[in-house]
């Protein structure tokens, strides 16, 4: 019988979350349809060290509204990186704005303040720092770009739980922060997001344009404004709050799983994994291998290599640029670079440390077989 599939990544459901889920299926309803909702957000809140969060059905919808609640639209731009998953341009376009994307930096494959500036024009109304894998962007250097110019950073921290920058949590420094809890994540609701921020202001439009444009307290079924329906169920915040009971050793799971992979792969010279920088702290959501540009790798053989030993691996995120549809725009050469010979490596709760060995053996295997094509 052959082995089971290593998988890239897995959720950790345990017991917990299917009682908390069993519970708001059998009694979440009526006076109660809010409870696990909630709960949710209070216990985010304290866990992001941020006042005011609202969960919703993804993290994409708690970028559409943070975007929308902060007046861009049509004749507006927003900067972000070319490395980046659709989901944070899209809402930019659905409002109207226009997406400017730049390059990112070699080491940790997040958006390059020099950039950032050299875009910044008088129609920028936001710059938008992913973080990408885990990794963290220079919000030092974002932040005060922000300032000088007067445009709000916001934070796409979808991948970035259990991450820090100089000890406060990522996604809770810029005007707004969001988050996903796709099954694919560190903590997870099967499907949503949240949307967190220090800006009461700010909350309360997010609020009421997460339910229709009905503000809290208003006339019962009274619409404001066009408002948006992007909440999150009371079923998938129960999982939520069990999973947030565990958080902490979710997040330090992913810290042991990338460790090893650290410990077997981190002396090779031409392969460069996420990076931790010393006033930071990664929550390593997705371990990512670059290859040396030397090597020769392309993903298509990184990809078959794993298939072929019954792993999956993944792709590094293609440069938004590169899929057209954002019009005829050349991409950033960095972002193009790496992703063509960048893999994101398997991690998920239960990974053995048989499966971890047996995906560092692939890498080695890879790197040795290019580094003899290269010396012949």
């Amino acid at each position: 019988m052959s082995a089971p599939r290593i998988l890239y990544t897995k959720p950790s459901i345990t017991e917990r979350e299917v009682e908390y889920a069993t519970d708001a299926a059998r009694n979440g309803w009526g006076d109660r349809c809010y409870a696990y909702i909630e709960r949710f957000e209070q216990l985010f809140a304290a866990h992001i060290e941020a006042p005011y969060c609202i969960a919703t059905s993804s993290c994409t919808g708690a970028m559409h509204m943070g975007l929308a609640a902060l007046g861009i639209g049509a004749g507006d731009e927003v900067v972000l990186a070319d490395t980046n998953w659709i989901a944070t341009a899209a809402p930019i376009k659905h409002l109207g704005a226009t997406p400017v994307f730049v390059d990112i930096l070699p080491d940790s494959w997040c958006l390059a303040p020099e950039r950032v500036e050299a875009a910044i024009t008088a129609r920028t109304r936001a710059i938008v720092a992913t973080h990408l894998y885990g990794n963290l962007c220079d919000m030092d250097a974002l932040l005060a770009i922000g300032e000088r110019h007067g445009i709000p950073v916001i934070e796409d921290a979808a991948e970035a739980i259990g991450s820090n920058w100089r000890g406060k949590p990522a996604g809770s420094l810029g005007r707004f922060g969001t988050f996903s809890f796709h099954g694919t994540k560190t903590l997870t609701t099967g499907e949503g997001g949240m949307f967190v921020t220090h800006d009461r202001e700010l909350y309360q439009r997010v609020l009421a344009l997460s339910n229709h444009g009905r503000t809290p307290g208003g006339k019962q079924f009274w619409p404001e404004f066009i408002g948006f329906k992007y909440k999150m169920s009371n079923i998938q915040a129960a999982i939520g709050c069990a999973q947030l009971e565990r958080i902490d050793e979710l997040i330090a799971r992913k810290r042991e799983i990338f460790a090893a992979y650290r410990q077997r792969l981190g002396g090779l010279t031409t392969l460069t994994l996420n990076p931790e920088p010393v006033h930071a702290r990664n929550g390593y959501w997705m371990p990512t291998a670059v290859f040396a540009p030397e090597l020769g790798l392309r993903r298509e053989r990184l990809l078959k290599e794993f298939a072929s030993r019954g792993i999956d691996a993944r792709v590094f995120f293609y440069p938004l640029t590169e899929t057209g549809l954002f019009g005829d725009v050349a991409p950033a050469p960095t972002s193009h670079a790496i992703a063509e010979r960048a893999i994101n490596l398997p991690s998920y709760h239960d990974m053995s440390r048989a499966d971890i060995d047996a995906v560092c053996d692939v890498v080695l295997d890879i790197v040795q077989s290019a580094e003899t094509g290269v010396a012949a």
